[in-house]
């Protein structure tokens, strides 16, 4: 095969080619190259900035799905960890003790009183039509009615009585058990119905349900040998028997349970009995519907700032939700097709819509879920959700105490949506480059004809300085006056930017001397020009404290050692009012002013005050042990309005007044012992579980209370 024949430009077009390239004049050529040079490098830099611009986005995308998943299983500990603490107290306490020992007194004697057929028929009634009917309209089947029909006697009388009867209290019963139900029925349906129970139950130490709140078809029944043996709460009632330990409480996960027509419910269940001897079991009802609560936020998505698509739920390791679908709360039709279309099958969706909950029904199988059943915590974006999209998941376990629960929490968002920032940055940065490489374009041209103006170059330096821009600097290209002037020029630029660092560093200790006078808010102000500088708060939780023995201590030690001493206390009374979120306000001779939400409205803010408190109280008593000094604290504290502003000119001070700090500093008068003391408005603020002592009422003729034990 022939080779092809190399192409050579004839001499006159390389003679053209030479005549242009010669009449360019040199501003021309400059202007090109700094103009190739100018938009490459834009474009390079564009190019980085969009890289590394949207990694930050995907990153911040992914850290706020991981703080929605973080705070809702904190949230679900938290509440699990609340419920075992309040059935501990109360299964514990005297009154489960006592309503145990009487429905089992009169459960037992049930078995030998005498049910009429009448009863016997309208119990058959019942459980066919009622009971039986729902069951199986949910269930999607129909049960044998004889499966669940009470075989005791004791069991016929109570379900006569108030279960087909539908009612809290019989009018025609006398029995003891009705004695029993009428002195406790009101206490544990209080429990149950504050704390958002489906039900409560009682159970002696044979299996039996000796009560319920809701007296439903379960009470009477046995839960080894009843028709409901096969639920969750044989085996929790088992194991809570087995633990012979009266603080025991176990928690079950949630499964059907027929005696609610198969609602999804978990149980929480805890020996009752006093002095560490075990009289039976207390068992509280669960609905997956408090959970649901908590992961949807109430259902006020937007409220939680989790868009569109966001949603949290829980899941088992059957693969199953423990908690609704979002869509599902916000539109079934649009869900059942969604899921369906993702693989869920018809009769799935249907039991759902049916049943009015996901949970125990919507599969979600997923890499995500995967990882967190294997004990994983982690980000994932290439999954697809339960229906069908891609998603960006933040999974991880979620381990409750004294549980056989093993769920993962999973905190989803659809791809699109996470990274939706992403697209408009990209969009921002297209436009925003466009703009730089036009300006550039028009700025290589200017610089193309400056370059031959040494004069002008000086020129656009020194508006470069007086612009505040003291890193300009000319090149000295020649040895004749210009390049003098240029060097001298340049020696006046180092010697500015000098002086503008040295300006600067005076100014950051200008910046740090204020802000620990003053609030950053009142700092921006002040510099502003304002004259005059105060501001009312409401619901300002405030704080005077004063170290007792500090005077004896002065007379014991030296002027420096006393400022020693003073200063150690003082930082970390601070470090402990920042950890609290509590903010100091000044302090003055041995007394110690601070509040909380003056800048920053909190809504725990006596909560925090009276943590900040306890933390003081503590920092002196280890500070009077490892020194040897007799120290103690006496802390005052309310909640109200106060004016907050600066007073002085020469030597400026930031304090508090008003009806808070006024009381504040009153209940120095009313009470001389070192302790922690609080207003009547604070104590009614705060929990139960922290005791306070009342000391008497002071010249206010309000109530003062001393906190006798510091958590």
């Amino acid at each position: 095969m022939d080779a092809a024949p190399l192409t050579v430009a004839p001499a006159g077009e390389e003679r053209l080619y030479r005549r242009l390239a010669a009449r360019l004049s040199i501003q021309t050529k400059l202007m090109m190259i700094l103009l190739l040079t100018a938009i490459a490098s834009v474009a390079i830099v564009g190019f980085v900035e969009f890289q590394y611009g949207a990694k930050e986005l995907q990153l911040a995308a992914t850290n706020k799905l991981v703080q929605a998943r973080e705070l809702q299983r904190r949230a679900i500990t938290g509440l699990f960890a609340d419920m075992t603490n309040s059935l501990t107290v109360f299964s514990g306490g005297a009154v489960a003790s006592g309503a145990l020992t009487a429905f089992t007194a009169g459960f037992d004697e049930l078995a030998r009183v005498a049910v009429t057929p009448e009863q016997q028929r309208a119990i058959a009634d019942y459980y066919r039509d009622n009971f039986t009917k729902a069951l199986g309209e949910r269930a999607g089947d129909q049960p044998d009615v004889a499966a669940f029909l009470p075989t005791s006697n004791a069991q016929r009388y109570l379900q006569a009585h108030y279960t087909v009867a539908d009612s809290q209290r019989s009018d025609g019963d006398s029995s003891a058990w009705a004695a029993a139900n009428a002195q406790f029925n009101d206490i544990f349906g209080d429990i149950v119905h504050l704390n958002g129970y489906q039900d409560g139950l009682l159970l002696d130490t044979r299996g039996n349900v000796v009560y319920s709140v809701n007296k439903g078809v379960d009470l009477g029944t046995n839960v080894l040998t009843g028709p409901y043996r096969e639920s969750g709460l044989q085996g929790a009632y088992r194991k809570t028997l087995a633990a012979n330990a009266v603080n025991f409480v176990w928690i079950t996960d949630f499964a059907p349970y027929q005696p609610n027509l198969d609602t999804p419910t978990a149980w929480l269940v805890s020996p009752v009995g006093t002095k560490g001897v075990v009289e039976g079991v207390m068992a509280l009802a669960l609905p997956s519907a408090k959970i649901t609560e908590i992961m949807t936020v109430g259902r006020d998505w937007d409220a939680a700032g989790l868009g569109r698509t966001a949603e949290s739920y829980l899941a088992g390791p059957d693969g199953l939700m423990r908690s609704d679908s979002r869509l599902f709360l916000e539109d079934p039709d649009r869900y059942r097709r969604e899921a369906m279309a993702a693989g869920t099958s018809e009769s799935t969706v249907d039991r759902a819509l049916r049943w009015g909950t996901t949970t125990l029904v919507q599969p979600v199988a997923g890499p995500g879920l995967r990882a967190a059943q294997r004990g994983q915590s982690g980000t994932l974006n290439t999954g697809h959700d339960y229906l069908g999209k891609r998603e960006l998941t933040a999974y991880a376990p979620l381990t409750v105490p004294n549980s056989d629960l093993q769920w993962s929490i999973l905190s989803t968002r659809e791809y699109a949506d996470a990274y939706s920032g992403v697209t408009s940055f990209l969009r921002r940065v297209v436009l925003a480059t466009t703009g730089v490489i036009f300006a550039i374009c028009m700025l290589a041209m200017l610089l193309a004809r400056l370059f031959l103006q040494p004069i002008r170059r000086l020129q656009a330096a020194a508006q470069r300085i007086s612009a505040g821009d003291y890193s300009a600097v000319v090149p000295a290209c020649t040895a004749d006056e210009i390049g003098d002037l240029t060097r001298a020029f340049n020696d006046m630029s180092r010697s500015l930017r000098t002086k503008e660092e040295m300006l600067d560093q005076q100014r950051r200790q200008n910046d740090e001397l204020m802000l620990s006078l003053m609030p950053e808010s009142l700092v921006r102000r002040y510099r502003g020009g304002e004259q005059a500088i105060a501001d009312e708060h409401h619901n300002v939780s405030v704080i005077y404290a004063e170290l007792q023995g500090i005077e004896q201590v002065s007379a014991e030690v030296t002027a420096s050692e006393l400022v020693t001493l003073v200063d150690d206390l003082v930082r970390q009374f601070d470090a402990a009012a920042e950890a609290v979120g509590v903010e100091r306000i000044r302090t003055m001779h041995n007394g110690y002013l601070a509040g909380c939400g003056l800048t920053t409205p909190r809504l725990d803010g006596v909560h925090r005050v009276v943590e900040f408190a306890c933390e003081m109280q503590r920092i002196v008593e280890r500070f009077a042990i490892k020194s040897g000094h007799r120290l103690s604290l006496w802390a005052a504290i309310n909640t109200g309005e106060v004016v907050s502003g600066l007073v002085g000119r020469s030597g400026v001070t930031y304090d508090l007044w008003g009806p808070a700090v006024n009381r504040a500093y009153q209940l120095r008068r009313d009470t001389t012992e070192s302790g922690i003391y609080v207003t009547a408005a604070v104590r009614d603020m705060l929990d139960e579980d922290q005791k306070f002592v009342a000391v008497g009422t002071g010249d206010a003729q309000d109530q003062i209370w001393r906190l006798s034990e510091t958590p």
